[in-house]
This record gives C-alpha cells, sequence and structure tokens, in this order.
C-alpha cells in the first residue's frame, strides 16, 4: 500500500496551514495513498509563539478537526493530524496526534507523554504532558498503527509499547528542532527504533526553521524507502505489511526478548 508522507513549513497563521493540508489531503488522494500523515505543529508554528499555541488550541470536536475529518470522509482517505487540544484544566493544552478513519470518525488518539525540555528548550511552557500509559495504536486502511510525536523518538519504550499492543508501523510527526548533530540523530533513531522493533517507522518532519526535515519511511530491517532531505512536499512510499511478518520471522528478537516496558508511574 501506498502512504503520503508530508513535509511543509507551517506558519503563524492556522487557516493557511489547514488550507495547505487539505490540499496535501487531496493530492495524496489523487496519487493513490490510502494513508497521509502530516507533521507536528502543522496547525500553527512561531518561533517563540507559546502565546500563539495556547490561543489556537481548540477541543477534539472544533472547527480545526471538524474540516480534517470532513475531507477524510470526502476523500475516503485515512490521515493522522496534530491537534493542539484545549485543555480547560491547565491552560496549557495537549500535543496531540488524531487518527481519523476514511469515513471521517475518530479512530484514536494519542497525547504527546514526553515533552521537549532539552536542548535549551522547555516544551512544557506551552503543553501538558499526556498520561503515562501504554502506547496508543489505531487500525487505518487495514494496517495497526503506533501513534507516537516527535521528542518521543528518543525513548525506546514508547515505541516498544505500541509495537506490544500490535503496531507494524510506528508514526512519529515531527518538528524536530535544528541544532548540531541533531538530523543525525533524527536518521539513526528512526532507523533504530525500526530495527529493533522490526517494524516500519515514518517520520513526517517540519521544514527550517520549525524543524529539520528529513522525512523518510523506515522498513523492519532497517532499509529507508524515501527520504525528502530538506524538500517540501509529499513522501509517497510503499509499504507491506507481509514484509513486517516476514522479517519478524527471519528475526524474531521481540520474542526472545527477557524485558518488559513498564510506565515509572
Amino acid at each position: 500500500m501506498k502512504i503520503a508522507l508530508w513535509q511543509m513549513q507551517a506558519s503563524g497563521d492556522p487557516a493557511a496551514n489547514l488550507s495547505a493540508m487539505l490540499a496535501g489531503m487531496a493530492e495524496a488522494a489523487a496519487a493513490g495513498a490510502r494513508l497521509a500523515v502530516f507533521p507536528e505543529y502543522s496547525m500553527v508554528w512561531q518561533a517563540g509563539g507559546s502565546d500563539r499555541i495556547i490561543a489556537a488550541a481548540e477541543p477534539l470536536d472544533g472547527p480545526y478537526t471538524a474540516a480534517l475529518r470532513a475531507e477524510a470522509a470526502r476523500l475516503g482517505l485515512p490521515v493522522i493530524i496534530n491537534l493542539f487540544e484545549r485543555n480547560e484544566a491547565t491552560g496549557r493544552p495537549y500535543n496531540t496526534l488524531v487518527a481519523i478513519d476514511e469515513a471521517g470518525e475518530i479512530a484514536g488518539l494519542y497525547r504527546k507523554v514526553h515533552l521537549y525540555n532539552a536542548f535549551g528548550y522547555r516544551e512544557d511552557d506551552s503543553f501538558t504532558a499526556g498520561p503515562d500509559t501504554a502506547g496508543t495504536v489505531v487500525e487505518l486502511a487495514g494496517l495497526r498503527i503506533g501513534l507516537q510525536i516527535c521528542y518521543d523518538l528518543r525513548f525506546p519504550e514508547g515505541a516498544r509499547s505500541v509495537v506490544d499492543a500490535g503496531a507494524e508501523l510506528i508514526v512519529y510527526p515531527a518538528a524536530w528542532v535544528p541544532g548540531p548533530m541533531k538530523e543525525a540523530h533524527w536518521a539513526a533513531l528512526l532507523q533504530a527504533r525500526a530495527i529493533e522493533n522490526t517494524a516500519y517507522v515514518a517520520g513526517a518532519g517540519m521544514l527550517y526553521p520549525a524543524g529539520s526535515g528529513g522525512t523518510r519511511l523506515v522498513d523492519p530491517m532497517g532499509a529507508t524507502q524515501g527520504d525528502l532531505g530538506e524538500q517540501a512536499g509529499m513522501l509517497l512510499a510503499e509499504l507491506d505489511p507481509e514484509r513486517v511478518r516476514s522479517v519478524r520471522a527471519k528475526n524474531p528478537s521481540l520474542d526472545n526478548r527477557r524485558f518488559a516496558v513498564v510506565p515509572r508511574g
């Protein structure tokens, strides 16, 4: 099956970003994709923009998600989007992935657990962390997909938790902040998560200055199936669920392991 991974540079204008995403979904459907994935921060981005993030936040039934759900239903195309989900309890939204099926229904969601408090940045100034629970897995287009976000990539336990729940593909929508060696970390960690979990891994990234680009799909043996580098646009990549089963039969490392993933609580 074909999946479409979008690489873009979102602006501080949510309406313009939404328009670009709707156009991207139509392009993906026309190209024969059965799933589209957009980057983290594609709702809105602006340097130092915590106030803008909080102002843009919406509930799950808000107009941003509603427009994307309607387009998914119109096109018959499942899509995974990033939502700044309003959180009345703290005033700081959740950084949320919403998985929308081909009928436009919400198939599942994941609130980012590991906030990016590293490399001189504090994401918890803008967001509230999601609960420390087992990873979220949804089924879209007949594929079991584990939901993770950006900085979660540095924590192998998150990937393992969704694989334990049946994931064949792990997605990492990201705004991977640029910096010394950061592009190398992104590439190496995507490959590592694929190899150690014998699963497909997809990273959908934002472009500079919000992110480092590098949108790619890595197969269960660690082979890269496409890489956009610094180019804006859509990566249309082939994914075969049988490849997961084949690799796991040759390399049964998931069966051979001796430790389980347990939340710190």
